[in-house]
């Protein structure tokens, strides 16, 4: 076992000899502890034939062990007055539970069991499979995810991106028991997993505990490489989604950077600029009443909202504007605001108060969506699977680092129509 040092937050990293990953903070101002488990895998590991595979593997690890029999688990925490959960995306599955700070070894032990023990009843996976083509069907019910899902798979034509994390369905109809257990050996292992505590506890036992639990839990083998790397888009690409539900949808989806690339930080004040803040950068699509969109499009009378995601991911992937039109306005006319409106971005310097705005606005939902225990559980894990500790610790300080330049530059280096997807919801 190796301590590896605290961050300037306070933040303990330790790796245990046998390649998991700690991560610890104290917080005593409450007797509560969140305690998580992230793997690197999500739907970015996946492969055509077995897409969703993730997402599938993680319902399993609900269906019970030898010591923790399906059900169990639930009934633990619940009765603890424990909050738990897990979700699967695209470069992470990750499992927390969040509770009173003298219980929480049991979702340690739970952790710990299921990492190396769940059972993968073949009953229970055909049970389950029939639970996940029904959560498809509930999603594809929504104009907005059938257009999503138009959208991605034209923007990315090689990377595995290309899927939602939940999958096709086709890839879902074949995959076999088998399958799903040959994913979770192959990537739910501690040298693959990120273990992540944050509240009243000692630190010293705290990483005592999980070296014994999970010290024992035999290293894997090298986790499979991800090689894809997408190829240069060279043109605009443009999609239609059909169907009965009324209101018209729009994405524009422009090609974005990594989590890790310098540019990341000005396109998240950009993207507070055009669609409002966010709380944090995973994803949504947040808008407020001040944001450029918002007061074009909405207060401008051709649509009913707006929204923008920026979603920090290992791989670059999109930075999405979505509108929500009103059926008097015409398609033309609603592009032709955007285009008016990027390309402002593009052509005029930002006011320094409109950027000292957008930066205020940036820390303060980043420090929303810090509040609680839970969150800055998933905030280290998060950060630590799409860069690094520091990442997440230098996250207040790279938003107040962006210049108006900066903000300008990559408007104009990736905002660009040879980098965009663009997608029509039209109802029929």
């Amino acid at each position: 076992m190796e301590a590896n040092g605290a961050s300037r937050s306070d933040i303990q990293r330790t790796t245990l000899d046998n390649g998991l990953t700690v991560l610890t903070r104290e917080m005593h101002h409450a007797p509560v502890t969140t305690f998580w488990l992230w793997y690197r895998v999500g739907s970015r590991n996946e492969i055509p034939g077995v897409t969703g595979i993730s997402h599938w593997v993680e319902h399993m690890m609900f269906k019970g062990t030898e010591r923790f029999p399906k059900g169990t688990i639930d009934r633990a925490l619940s009765r603890l007055g424990g909050s738990f959960n897990a979700m699967t995306s695209l470069d992470f599955t990750a499992y927390y539970a969040t509770l009173p700070a003298d219980k929480i070894d049991l979702a340690l032990e739970i952790e710990a069991d299921r990492m190396s023990h769940a059972a993968f009843d073949p009953s229970e996976t055909e049970a389950e499979r029939t639970v996940i083509l029904s959560e498809l069907h509930m999603y594809e019910n929504s104009p907005g995810f059938r257009l999503a899902q138009e959208v991605t798979a034209a923007a990315f034509q090689l990377h595995p991106y290309h899927h939602e994390t939940i999958g096709w369905e086709s890839d879902l109809l074949a995959m076999t028991r088998d399958d799903l257990y040959r994913h979770y050996r192959t990537y739910y292992t501690p040298n693959n997993a990120i273990a992540v505590a944050v509240g009243d506890f000692r630190t010293e036992e705290m990483v005592e505990r999980l070296a014994t639990l999970y010290g024992g839990i035999p290293m894997g083998p090298p986790v499979p490489a991800v090689r894809f790397t997408e190829p240069r888009q060279r043109g605009e690409r443009r999609v239609t989604a059909h169907g009965t539900e009324p209101t018209p949808l729009l994405t524009y989806a422009y090609k974005a950077p990594a989590a890790t690339d310098p540019d990341f930080w000005a396109l998240t004040v950009l993207d507070t600029i055009l669609g409002g803040p966010k709380s944090g950068s995973f994803g949504g699509s947040g808008s407020s009443r001040t944001c450029r969109l918002y007061r074009r499009l909405v207060d401008g009378a051709l649509a009913v909202g707006v929204g923008s995601s920026l979603l920090a991911t290992i791989d670059p992937y999109l930075y999405s504007i979505s509108v929500t039109a009103l059926p008097t306005s015409t398609r033309e006319e609603i592009e032709r605001v955007l285009e008016e409106e990027i390309v402002r971005l593009q052509q005029e310097p930002l006011s320094e108060e409109e950027l000292r705005r957008a930066r205020k606005q940036t820390r303060a939902r980043f420090a929303m969506g810090m509040e609680s225990m839970s969150s800055q559980g998933r905030w280290l894990g998060f950060s630590t699977i799409v860069a690094t500790i520091n990442w997440f610790d230098g996250y207040l300080d790279s938003i107040d680092a962006v210049t108006a330049e900066q903000v300008q530059a990559v408007a104009q280096r990736y905002l660009l129509p040879t980098r965009r997807t663009v997608g029509w919801y039209i109802p029929t």
